[in-house]
């Protein structure tokens, strides 16, 4: 291989790419280096089995890739502000509107969702620990391995080009020569293979560890968000998985999966995506639901109304979710009967949907109403999401699809369904329970002013995308005649994407003030007597419970409020916790490694690598991890350490 085939050259934005990759891990290593931290980044870290510790580290990921789908976002709105724009040439653009999707889609959104179930499904519950810790961990590494090796596509061997959903043929040997579909089938076959361990983990969590009186009917609602969504995932996941290997086996070696001659079938892959892909828009937005339930709950200081519609409306989601993948393809050669089975379950999504929507707005209804940030995201997903949700139906009229379809239209229809459903969601549940997990609250002030940017800038960035697409401008075109008339409504986006990343740089800049200047108070009660996890202080200690909580109704806070719930030294016992293991980081390299290999068919280091992992799965399951147990004196100790900074 030439050298000019393995490093994209020829951009002076790979060049930035690469330079800015190289810069970052240098100061990285030298931070580390001066302040001797490698051991306990090892030791604390990357080794870690802890669910809050995993949780916090699933986001910090989440967050990087918010960072980078961001400047591939502002890079496309740079390349479409004004008529015949030369920023980006069409295959760059190509590829940039093809990782920004995968991005914020499975490396951005998943992440955050499941780095939210890692942190507060299991105080919720009243567990230790998830029931596989260190299945966990692996679940973690295997993601974070598959978000690494897509995102060397950039600067490495070239990125894919054929949209995020990789449609057949234009993601064939023929179609896309370079090894970014390559890379694109690989790496997603890590992270989806860990997210499938994931949801089987927290099915069997919420199932098998719930505290003693927590019946099925008195979990929190993102808890029964994270079972229903972790369902979806177990049934959804494998089709994918099995998609990407055919593609992988397509593009490697010759096989005739998604190939139109020699009995191969390119919709084959598109049915198979679909069938995984409009389930998966539900897998990251269901947890967001729960979210909002809990917060609107809690800030409009009632009980979430319509307790049990709630929950048989999330179970409708997931069944209907399952049904509705052929809308995709109403333009594609369906007949009649089809294309209105499709959108007639499409239009019947709606109806649990506006379920939801009512039962929050009844939570309201008579509340004592506050607005902390996290409320603010909260009241703000209703009107936004509703617009989503509106022109959903629309798109849902198969007839009107003909008009609509690949259109700017249905670019603004998935952002207004996505970012307040699941962005806005992950932020409420971030500002909300940051003082569950560190011990103090983000900058109010500034989660404010971020969040009016980001609010107000959303609209102004995709509300023009409607008007444009309905006028006929399709989506993934890279320029544009002044003649076309569509140069003013894209200035206007493309100035409301600059004002949005702004509101969202100001996110990292709080998080920065907060650990820097404000002041470091450790709050039992964070949320005005109502928080969501109860008798323990904040932040969780790493054991969560030292007297495991029996709950007594459906709303154990609400039972707890206002009252201290005192640590009885004869009935603490020693606890037992599993032990930090430094075989799913090493797996994750490994793997890490195996892919990067087999995307440019190095065939015998793919052996090497692929047989490592094998060695340290099989040396793994002959272990029997005994862990150790917390002594009484260190559980009093630190319980009376974190009671003590709360006063």
């Amino acid at each position: 291989m030439k050298w000019d085939e393995f490093f994209v050259t020829g951009d002076p934005l790979i060049y930035g790419a690469m330079v800015s990759i190289v810069v970052a891990s240098l100061a990285i290593l030298i931070t580390l280096a001066v302040t001797k931290r490698f051991g306990w980044l090892w030791r604390e870290w990357l080794t870690t089995v802890d669910h809050k510790r995993i949780g916090i580290m699933y986001i910090l990921a989440a967050l990087l890739m918010l960072f980078r789908g961001g400047v591939d976002a502002l890079m496309m709105r740079l390349q479409l502000a004004t008529p015949d724009m030369t920023f980006l040439a069409s295959q760059h653009y190509n590829e940039v509107f093809s990782t920004h999707g995968t991005i914020m889609i499975l490396f951005m959104a998943m992440p955050f969702v499941l780095g939210m179930m890692n942190l507060v499904v299991p105080l919720q519950i009243g567990a230790r620990d998830v029931a596989f810790p260190t299945l966990n961990a692996v679940s973690f590494w295997l993601f974070f391995a598959g978000a690494m090796l897509y995102n060397l596509s950039f600067v490495i061997g070239g990125s894919p080009d054929a949209g995020w959903s990789a449609y057949f043929p234009l993601a064939s040997n023929e179609f896309s020569a370079s090894v970014g579909h390559n890379y694109y089938s690989i790496a997603i076959q890590l992270s989806g293979l860990g997210t499938l361990m994931t949801g089987i983990n927290f099915i069997v969590t919420i199932i098998k560890m719930r505290a003693p009186g927590m019946k099925i009917w008195k979990m929190p609602m993102f808890t029964w968000a994270t079972l229903i969504t972790c369902i979806i995932i177990l049934f959804a996941f494998p089709a994918f998985t099995v998609a990407l290997a055919q593609m992988m086996f397509d593009r490697l070696f010759g096989t005739q999966f998604f190939s139109m001659s020699n009995g191969g079938m390119d919709m084959l892959w598109a049915n198979n995506f679909w069938i995984w892909g409009h389930p998966e828009v539900y897998i990251v937005i269901l947890p967001a639901f729960g979210i909002f339930s809990d917060v609107i709950s809690t800030f409009a200081r009632r009980n979430i109304y319509g307790y049990k519609s709630m929950v048989f409306s999330m179970f409708a989601i997931s069944i209907l979710s399952f049904l509705v993948w052929a809308h995709h393809f109403y333009t594609m050669g369906h007949n009649a009967a089809v294309n209105n089975f499709f959108s007639i379950a499409t239009m019947a999504i709606a109806v649990p949907t506006g379920i939801k929507i009512f039962n929050w707005l009844f939570t309201l209804y008579k509340g004592k109403i506050v607005f902390p940030t996290a409320m603010l995201y909260s009241l703000a997903f209703i009107p936004i999401f509703t617009i989503g949700g509106v022109t959903g139906v629309m798109l849902a009229m198969a007839s009107a699809d003909y008009q609509y379809h690949n259109t700017m239209f249905l670019v603004a229809h998935f952002h207004y369904v996505l970012i307040p459903g699941t962005v806005f969601g992950m932020l409420a549940g971030v500002y909300y329970w940051f003082p569950k997990i560190f011990g103090f609250r983000l900058n109010e002030k500034i989660g404010k002013i971020s969040f009016w940017l980001i609010a107000i800038f959303f609209n102004v960035t995709f509300l023009p995308l409607f008007y444009l697409g309905l006028d006929g401008m399709a989506r993934r075109m890279y320029t544009y005649s002044e003649a076309t008339g569509y140069g003013p409504l894209n200035l206007v986006s493309s100035i409301g994407a600059v004002f949005l990343a702004t509101g969202f740089a100001l996110i990292f800049y709080n998080v920065i003030y907060s650990i820097m200047k404000s002041p470091r108070e450790r709050l039992a009660d964070p949320w005005d007597g109502r928080t969501l996890e109860w008798s323990i202080p904040s932040p969780a200690p790493f054991y969560n419970f030292a007297i495991t909580p029996t709950v007594q109704s459906e709303e154990p806070v609400w039972d707890y409020k206002k009252k201290d719930i005192p640590i009885y030294r004869d009935k603490i016992k020693p606890i037992h916790m599993p032990s930090n293991s430094g075989k799913p980081v090493i797996m994750g390299v490994f793997f890490f490694l195996w892919g990067f290999c087999m995307v440019f068919s190095w065939w015998i280091p793919s052996i090497i690598f692929g047989a490592a992992v094998f060695i340290i799965m099989t040396t793994r399951s002959f272990e029997r991890d005994h862990g150790y147990y917390v002594p009484v004196d260190e559980i009093i100790a630190t319980e009376n350490m974190l009671r003590g900074e709360n006063q």
